[in-house]
């Protein structure tokens, strides 16, 4: 089972309800290997969402099968840690507590105390805040509430790293600072990453693929594009690039073809 480290075998999703069936999903294939970082992209409804619920565990597939680690997925656990738009973080705890507690579910009987607690330290150090982590959520800003939300994350150890839009809602300057510490700890760690996106920039930035879903309904993927940038990437160096503004071309294109007349996010 599993071609590769994640595998998404022939997935459809089809919801029913009030006598109506709609078929999100069909025949969807991708092969991602350890240590890649894939970024999907497509217009609103085309059913990116789903697909990253369907490989969190948190929604069944009608048919077909995600394998990761030549294990199927057939609900959450923490060898895929999810990051969403919005941080999801526990307004009660401290930064430290909403990571720590993560620690704690994963590694209770694996790990003491003491190592917990380094490990726990570790991983807001790698987000780069370890000067809050006695703060409560409502006490910083919506970029370092993402940094707490990577962190709580990455302390899973997870084997698929899952981001679904998590720099969305973050002005301009924050997301791009925030980009570069998701390159640096992809270089760092070497963490396996599906990326769910709406901004062209973004996804060839980081990405070294990018799977281009079709219109739903019973969407599919359409296109997967090879990203030939070198690592480490910086943007003022690779926005020039010819093979950036190649692959910036080849999703703007395919995304105007899908819908003619769509503004597509490049900020």
């Amino acid at each position: 089972m599993g071609k590769s480290y994640l595998s998404v075998e022939n997935v459809a999703v089809t919801f029913q309800g009030r006598g109506k069936v709609s078929e999100v999903l069909r025949g969807v294939e991708l092969q991602v290997e350890k240590g890649e970082f894939v970024s999907i992209i497509g217009h609103s409804g085309c059913g990116k969402s789903t697909l990253l619920n369907v490989v969190a565990g948190l929604l069944p597939v009608t048919s077909g099968a995600v394998i990761v680690d030549k294990v199927a997925v057939e609900s959450p656990g923490p060898d895929r840690a999810v990051v969403f738009q919005n941080h999801s973080l526990l307004p009660w705890l401290s930064v430290y507590e909403n990571v720590r507690l993560g620690v704690d579910q994963v590694f209770k009987g694996s790990r003491s105390r003491a190592e917990r607690h380094e490990w726990t330290l570790h991983n807001l150090q790698l987000v780069q805040m370890t000067h809050a982590k006695d703060k409560r959520p409502s006490e910083i800003s919506g970029g370092m509430k993402q940094r707490v939300g990577i962190a709580r994350a990455l302390a899973m150890e997870p084997k698929v790293l899952l981001l679904d839009e998590p720099f969305g809602a973050l002005d301009a300057l924050t997301r791009a600072n925030l980009q570069d510490s998701v390159m640096e700890i992809h270089a760092k760690l070497g963490n396996t990453v599906l990326m769910i996106t709406h901004d062209v920039d973004e996804a060839v930035l980081l990405s070294d693929r990018i799977v281009m879903m079709t219109n739903g309904p019973a969407a599919t993927i359409g296109q997967v594009l090879t990203v030939d940038l070198p690592r480490p990437r910086r943007r003022l160096e690779v926005d020039v690039a010819p093979a950036y503004v190649a692959a910036r071309h080849a999703v703007v294109e395919f995304l105007h073809e899908r819908a003619p007349g769509v503004r597509v996010a490049a900020a």
